[in-house]
């Protein structure tokens, strides 16, 4: 790799990844066979117009390849511009299953930061015109996942992406959105207090050019990367031609698991149904993906569950999980090492329980319950 650094701080190396990634013609396929037979992407920029007709571009992508180069300066001084980071192919940080998809981008522009613990990470997707209980559904799982430390990835559209993204934030776990324009645009525009905060707990990801619109064409493009950056998608309600069928599609091809939360009857989960019947796993909460993911994770929410339960006690309530204490006891114990009324020490008994912080077992005995 170059040494060298531009005037916007990128390698000569990332320049030429750069410089393949803005010509929209060329397709990542086709850019990583260029460099597969090159032996760089400089070796692709330096070649002569005959050789990259040789080697099976059209004349025209041959042609725009050539002044690919200086519009590379250009776009990365418009990343700076706006507090991007380019994340090229050659470059330790481009995520490691995004590495593993048929057509993975050769660049990523990224607002925010990438992390090694992005590596587990659930994409959740569904229908802009989202009902209450599937943005509900959405912001519940997306909560959940990231108290997991399950990074929540989806596409900042309305509806369920954005519902799955505030359930992430809201629980003070990563998130990352994967944007259909270029990442000097918030689209919906109306997302725009929602993107500065992803980009504060997560990340922006976009492999388009700054300016890049949202045109249609662009967003089954996007779906590819949502699955791509994912170890599974969750697809919450969507109808039967909803984009997020295609982001589903795309993470069976990449070999990636598909879940699908059911509804009731209707056009809204005509989509989640169809994939069920298609072999699609049929979640019932976050515990059916954790379970998917590593056991282990089960536990971890349990975990952060209680913790968060047991954060929030009152004095008497801590008195009496205390008088339970590590290994239980007959109810009579639990009151005396508590220290309150008899009455008042079972209805905060029962009031632990209801809670899950305590269970009842036979013979009038309390013990914690198990994380």
């Amino acid at each position: 790799m170059r040494s060298e650094k531009s005037s916007a701080g990128l390698s000569g190396d990332a320049l030429a990844w750069l410089a393949l990634g803005v010509v929209e013609e060329l397709s990542p396929r086709h850019a990583h066979a260029l460099v597969e037979r090159f032996g760089s992407p400089a070796a692709v920029l330096a070649a002569p117009g005959e050789r990259l007709v040789e080697a099976g571009l059209a004349p025209s992508v041959a042609k725009a390849l050539a002044g690919a180069p200086a519009r590379a300066r250009t776009e990365a001084a418009r990343l700076a511009a706006v507090d991007a980071t380019l994340v090229a192919w050659s470059d330790d940080a481009y995520p490691r299953r995004l590495r593993e998809i048929p057509d993975p981008p050769v660049v990523l522009a990224v607002r925010g930061t990438l992390v090694a613990e992005d590596d587990l990470a659930i994409a959740v997707v569904g229908a802009r015109r989202a009902s209450e209980y599937g943005r509900r559904v959405a912001e519940e799982l997306g909560g959940e996942l990231a108290r997991a430390g399950v990074t929540v990835v989806s596409g900042l559209a309305a509806g369920i992406d954005a519902a799955a993204h505030r359930g992430a934030l809201a629980a003070g776990g990563r998130t990352i959105a994967v944007l259909g324009t270029g990442i000097d645009r918030i689209y919906p525009s109306w997302h725009a207090r929602l993107a500065a905060e992803i980009v504060r707990q997560g990340a922006l990801v976009s492999e388009f050019p700054c300016g890049a619109p949202p045109l249609a064409f662009h967003f089954p493009r996007r779906n590819r990367l949502i699955s791509g950056l994912s170890r599974g998608t969750v697809v919450v309600e969507a109808a039967e031609e909803s984009g997020s069928l295609i982001t589903a599609g795309h993470a069976n091809e990449q070999g990636r698991e598909v879940f699908a939360v059911p509804g009731p009857l209707g056009v809204g989960h005509r989509g989640p149904h169809r994939l069920i019947q298609q072999g699609a796993r049929l979640i019932t909460g976050e515990e059916d993906i954790l379970a998917e993911l590593e056991p282990g994770l089960v536990a971890r929410v349990a975990a952060a569950r209680v913790a968060a339960a047991e954060a929030a006690l009152s004095h008497d309530e801590r008195r009496v999980l205390d008088g339970v204490g590590a290994e239980g006891g007959h109810v009579d114990d639990v009151i005396l090492r508590a220290g309150l009324p008899a009455a008042h020490a079972l209805e905060t008994l029962l009031a632990l329980e209801l809670r899950g912080l305590v269970c009842q077992l036979p013979g009038k005995r309390f013990r914690r319950q198990a994380a």
